[in-house]
């Protein structure tokens, strides 16, 4: 018979909501807004975002392979770091292959300038951009965002799955474009060159 003594754990009520929603985290296939943990646990939005600060203070001290993250407008939990090598050996899967050079580049054109069509990304890239559009979308990086008014075209935009691959929380958190644009002069001098 075991002899040691028997430990009594109390809890506040804050606590068992911390582990609650660290459960929640753990099953979901997909980052968790607010709203989402509140109605699963059944209790205030407020009170969840401090059990969220609970979990986060237990992932963030360092003794942890998990570290909560703030990402696609929700929250979710993550392998840290150095964690992460060992689970990717883990689950061993074939290789998804990268982006290549014009699905990165349409891809960038629908998210700034989201929703967008077909046609105009066409415009902007020089090229038909059918094929790549069916892979982002296959990939789920992409997706239909109903029609154009005018046109009755199929608008584009991105996914919170793209959010998430990316690491962000929102589209304000893409980088601006503007300091990697050419001075309008050095345009303007670039198409006269090819214009005459």
């Amino acid at each position: 018979m075991d002899e040691r003594p028997l430990r009594l754990i109390t809890t506040s009520p804050l606590d068992a909501l911390a582990r609650t929603v660290e459960a929640l985290l753990v099953v979901a296939s997909a980052p968790l807004s607010l709203d989402d943990l509140a109605a699963a646990a059944e209790d205030d939005a407020e009170r969840v975002e401090a059990a969220l600060g609970l979990v986060g203070e237990r992932h963030s001290e360092g003794r942890s392979g998990i570290v909560l993250e703030h990402v696609a407008g929700g929250y979710a939990l993550r392998a840290s770091r150095d964690a992460a090598r060992a689970c990717s050996r883990l689950f061993e899967r074939p290789v998804q292959r990268s982006l290549s050079q014009a699905a990165l580049e349409t891809l960038a054109i629908v998210a700034y300038r989201q929703p967008v069509t077909r046609a105009r990304i066409s415009a902007v890239r020089g090229v038909n951009v059918d094929g790549v559009l069916r892979t982002l979308t296959t990939r789920g990086l992409v997706e239909e965002a109903g029609t154009e008014h005018e046109s009755g075209a199929l608008l584009y935009r991105t996914t919170s799955y793209f959010l998430e691959r990316l690491g962000v929380g929102s589209l304000e958190e893409l980088p601006e474009l503007a300091p990697y644009l050419p001075e309008l002069d050095s345009l303007t001098e670039s198409t006269d060159r090819f214009s005459t």
